[in-house]
């Protein structure tokens, strides 16, 4: 069997199992007395063992085999759960990933586990004195029950029917052996003799290649008596030990146990999530795993299908038939439908990039000694994949800075009169087109003033600038490059990096991000994203003889100026619309678009577009309409370019370059 075929199946499952372990080890913190979570984490540790067993990485099957045996101690109340053992369980999830983690890059999945194992063994005898590295390793390989494959248990319980007996068969060499293959493959031909080999650990490839320590486990069946088996096996030359366990009735006991344990333990679901959570387990039921490459690849062909569908529907008013006008608006109705299907199949819940959170929050609140409460609100928000890949770097930055520099120490919030427990809300919802996230925590705020001198100091703004800015303007000074207010460098922050490239990343998927924050009361740092980046809906305008396309997202309204009431202030053109003063931006100017005398007009089209809270007006020659468009890169050489975000094919067959109307707005 070419375990090669399952590797990923191992890597998504290992993963949801850990993100389960995770999980249920926060809530068992603060709950140390309920056993349902003991009881989730144990049965994905489980499964983690047996697919790890089966796939032949044996160090990860043996951390997992000896994390399982202190959470069984747990669970029968046999062990006290302590921060020492909770520290030690979170140690054992750390190395687990690290190691899955090496297995997807096409590692090994190999680590030294001699001194984690060597604290859950002390773990489970507490009041001895620990053993040695060496012995409670040795302990463990020789201990450890290989996992049986589902399509075994055929062979097997046939097996047992006509009184064949079950046997797990571990065989430990001489230590001074040279060649233990040849002796392991001696002891396989004897056991070929004696009945049937189910399966071995290492695998037949490894023992080829020499890859084995001084022993080696394998299941069979025979019609001896495992004393028989025992006696002929310790007849071969440099075999120092046969340890045989009769697995007859064990196994089948101990796989109606696993499956007793699964139902008759159910996860008691909170009130508010039951339906959520029934909803979520019948919808697993009717689910398969789709390769993201496999759906870029389908969406990639729906958008061409978008632009000749567009290409059609001009040819269709153009030629006035009856027949093929009503065949286009059909084509229309069924393709807005498949793209609906489409696109959300492409939708993910935020809750994949939320659920890593309340550990590293519940990780770092520890290293700086603060109570920090972290309360996540929809996570059921969906997001397309794309946008999910690319958002939880700047997620992690915006929370890492807000328990650094927002939320205070307990001492500091007992003196202000605040609960020493401080809380910080993660929270998404939908809203329009695009979807919003929130960082909120309710600490100190943001000191003004130190921002203020901070950018003054490294010449961000003059100090004449600084005494016209708002609070929003000065708040946003924060993502200027290399800005920190931060009095020490530590490990979390304070090198001037984090939320300068949280506006970069934000930005480059189409989105934007503000600052809120009251002195005293804490601080709110607001994303706005689209929910998708592959097709949106634009307004085409003219400029000479140039297409171009601004997204809908960034238009406030559209309105038409004549040249008398433009006025310059201060060497900038600018209009008022409702006694508001907006800037105006000559797209002509900015794009290096020649102009026709003969095309200057008296009234001229002016798009307004928003950021923040900043806006100006686009100046253009004509506006085409909307349209629904596809966007498509400009590939690797036309990737700074200013201003253009993308390109679209139109009906017609022309390109469209797509405005980045964030970039006109400084």
């Amino acid at each position: 069997m070419d375990l090669n075929n399952y590797i990923t199946m191992f890597i998504e499952e290992s993963k949801e199992h850990l993100q389960t372990i995770n999980d249920e080890l926060l809530k068992l913190e603060i709950e140390p007395e309920n056993i349902t979570y003991i009881n989730e984490i144990f049965r994905s540790a489980h499964t983690i063992k047996g697919m790890a067993g089966s796939m032949g990485f044996d160090d990860l099957a043996t951390l997992t085999h000896q994390m399982e045996n202190v959470l069984d101690l747990l669970r029968q109340s046999k062990l006290t759960i302590t921060p020492e053992i909770m520290d030690i369980i979170f140690q054992c999830v750390d190395i687990i990933e690290k190691m899955v983690d090496d297995i997807e890059a096409g590692g090994t999945g190999k680590a030294d586990v001699k001194d984690i194992v060597a604290k859950l063994t002390h773990a489970q005898n507490p009041d001895q004195s620990p053993p040695s590295v060496l012995a409670a390793l040795n302990e463990v390989a020789v201990a450890i029950d290989m996992p049986i494959e589902d399509y075994h248990w055929s062979v097997i319980n046939e097996a047992k029917k006509m009184g064949t007996n079950f046997y797990q068969v571990t065989v430990v060499l001489d230590e001074n052996c040279v060649m233990k293959f040849v002796r392991a493959f001696m002891v396989l031909q004897l056991v070929e003799e004696l009945g049937e080999m189910i399966s071995i650990q290492p695998s037949i490839q490894e023992i080829e290649e020499d890859k084995i320590d001084n022993h080696f486990t394998l299941l069979m069946l025979s019609n001896f008596e495992a004393k028989d088996i025992e006696d002929k096996l310790l007849n071969v030359s440099e075999v120092k030990e046969i340890i045989i366990s009769d697995k007859t009735k064990d196994n089948q006991a101990e796989k109606s146990e696993t499956v007793k344990v699964e139902a008759e333990v159910p996860v008691k679901p909170s009130p508010e999530t039951s339906d959520a959570t029934a909803t979520q387990k019948r919808s697993r039921t009717k689910s398969i795993r789709v390769d993201i490459d496999k759906l870029d690849g389908l969406m990639n062909l729906f958008s061409e299908l978008i632009i000749d569908r567009g290409r059609l529907e001009q040819i269709a008013r153009k030629t006035s038939a009856t027949d093929l006008t009503e065949t286009v608006e059909h084509m229309t109705r069924i393709s807005t439908d498949l793209q609906g299907i489409i696109l959300n199949m492409r939708m993910v819940p935020v809750e994949q990039v939320f659920n890593r959170f309340p550990r590293m929050v519940r990780d770092l609140a520890k290293d700086l000694n603060k109570k920090i409460q972290l309360i996540i609100e929809g996570a059921e928000t969906e997001l397309d994949r794309t946008v999910i890949d690319e958002i939880g770097d700047p997620l992690v930055h915006l929370l890492r800075n807000a328990l650094d520099h927002g939320l205070e120490s307990t001492e500091d919030r007992l003196a202000s009169g605040k609960p020493e427990e401080g809380k910080l809300l993660l929270r998404a919802y939908h809203s329009g087109n695009h979807v919003f996230i929130e960082v909120a925590d309710d600490g100190k705020g943001i000191n003004r003033e130190k921002v203020l001198n901070k950018a003054i100091e490294r010449e961000v703004v003059s100090k004449d600038e600084a005494e016209t800015l708002t609070d929003q303007e000065v708040y946003a000074l924060l993502f200027s490059s290399g800005f920190s207010t931060a009095d020490k460098i530590s490990d979390i922050s304070g090198r001037g990096v984090g939320l300068d490239v949280v506006k970069t990343k934000i930005e480059s998927l189409g989105g934007v991000i503000s600052i809120d924050s009251s002195p005293g009361k804490g601080s709110t740092f607001l994303i706005q994203l689209p929910m998708t980046l592959s097709i949106m809906y634009c307004m085409l305008i003219k400029l000479e003889e140039e297409t171009y396309a601004i997204p809908f997202s960034s238009i406030v309204e559209i309105t038409k100026l004549s040249q008398d009431q433009v006025v310059l202030i201060q060497n900038q053109k600018v209009m008022q619309l409702r006694g508001q003063i907006i800037p105006l931006v000559y797209l002509k100017e900015v794009l290096n678009v020649p102009t026709k005398e003969s095309n200057i007009e008296q009234h001229q089209f002016i798009v307004i577009v928003r950021k923040g809270d900043k806006m100006v007006g686009i100046v253009v020659d004509s506006i085409l309409g909307q349209q629904e468009i596809v966007l498509k890169s400009l590939g690797g050489f036309l990737n700074n370019l200013f201003a253009i975000s993308g390109a679209t094919i139109l009906g017609n067959g022309e390109v469209a370059l797509i405005i980045d109307s964030n970039q006109l707005i400084s």
